[in-house]
């Protein structure tokens, strides 16, 4: 499926952007069946890798918080400090 690996490639603002298209063409209800069928299936494949590229972003994730000395400390989403506590 190397057609599959190249959406992939898309990045998430330019595949939003095809989806919202994508959304305006269907409610416009002016597809017939079976464009509206082919626009749908499109769509759910870039909601699948728009979903893929938010949680890998949501991952790379880090909070700055205030330490108990008003300091900065870089946490992560699963709360350890840089220092793994």
């Amino acid at each position: 499926m190397e057609g599959s690996r190249e959406k992939e490639q898309i990045k998430f603002e330019d595949a939003l952007a095809r989806l919202e298209t994508i959304v305006r063409q269907l409610e416009s209800g002016e597809l017939d069946l079976e464009e509206a069928l082919a626009k749908f299936e499109e769509g759910i494949g870039l909601v699948k890798i728009c979903n893929k590229k938010l949680e890998t972003a949501e991952k790379k994730i880090e909070t700055l918080l205030r330490g108990e000395k008003g300091d900065f400390v870089l946490k992560t989403l699963e709360g350890k400090d840089e220092k793994g506590r």
